[in-house]
């Protein structure tokens, strides 16, 4: 798990320094500072397919300005432009020599701190979107502590970037077979770890018992931590989990799977080379529990055919 995507620690996120009367015009006269263009869930790439981080220019206090901290002691800034869900993607965009590309399509290939500098930024810019009026009176907010809170003109309350926290967990029984399934609206074949959000009151532990037994049926016990990964689609942190079965029989809910299976790690390798599953890639948490149980990285199967077994 040491090279998660989007879990890059080396972001001083600078957090006192939010609150400092004129901050964004300080950085922004700045020529030092770097700029992230966010349109939509798209940022700008370089040829070589980095983050294309540029200089301010004029303009930039016309979108929604967000600091996401300091790197190498540099600042870093996300200009951001809403754009609805499915927009296609301008001509201009499409023509320029920095092209766009959404977090998932690149975060696995970015440099640590760059998957981690655009998975901020666009955590942020979904709770925008989705957080503009104050919860108590209904009037719009305006943003204020550089992008990081929202404040009702009217109450002069304040809403905070809010993170759902979820447990997504790789389920083995005494034969060591994994636990995978599909869920409803996935295409045939697509198999992943079970998943599901934390209720109030509830533990780590206690969610990955709940949603299993709620998902499939089964009774797990000795749940342990592995990992996290934040995941701003749009804003969820995914906590990783191992658990260990003491019951086997599968009950689908559902609404929720539409098929699970217990996998030996030759079924799984051998269904993998034959196409009919089709696992989570390598930047998600999902797809580095299974590695962790299969003991080899996904994309590395490909090249065992002829040793497999059948």
């Amino acid at each position: 798990m040491h090279d998660l995507p989007m879990t890059a620690s080396a972001i001083d996120r600078d957090g006192p320094a939010r609150s400092e009367p004129g901050l964004l015009e300080t950085l922004l006269a700045d020529p030092a500072t770097r700029v992230l263009d966010l349109v939509g869930d798209r940022a700008a790439l370089e040829p070589d397919r980095t983050l294309a981080l540029r200089a301010p220019r004029p303009g930039d206090a016309d979108g929604l300005l967000l600091y996401l901290g300091r790197l190498d002691g540099t600042a870093h800034l996300a200009v951001c432009r809403p754009t609805p869900p499915g927009t296609p993607v301008p001509r201009e965009e499409r023509l320029d020599a920095a092209p766009f590309a959404s977090l998932r399509e690149v975060a696995a290939d970015l440099p640590a701190a760059q998957a981690t500098l655009f998975a901020t930024a666009l955590g942020l810019a979904n709770w925008h979107v989705r957080h503009p009026r104050c919860p108590r009176c209904g009037e719009p907010t305006d943003v204020a502590q550089a992008g990081w809170v929202r404040r009702c003109p009217h109450d002069g309350a304040e809403q905070y970037p809010r993170t759902d926290p979820a447990v997504i967990m790789a389920v083995t029984d005494d034969r060591d077979r994994l636990l995978l399934a599909r869920n409803v609206g996935w295409p045939e074949g697509r198999f992943s770890v079970l998943a599901g959000f934390l209720e109030p009151g509830e533990t780590i532990a206690g969610a990955v018992a709940r949603e299993v037994g709620e998902e499939v049926g089964v009774s797990v016990t000795d749940v342990r931590f592995v990992a996290d990964q934040p995941w701003p689609f749009p804003a969820s942190l995914m906590l990783g989990c191992t658990a260990r079965a003491t019951t086997t029989e599968l009950t689908c809910q559902p609404d929720e799977i539409a098929e699970a299976r217990w996998f030996t790690r030759e079924d799984f390798r051998r269904e993998l080379l034959d196409g009919y599953v089709r696992a989570a890639g390598r930047l998600s948490i999902s797809g580095r529990l299974i590695e962790g149980w299969l003991g080899q990285r996904l994309d590395e199967v490909s090249g065992e055919g002829e040793r497999l077994p059948g």
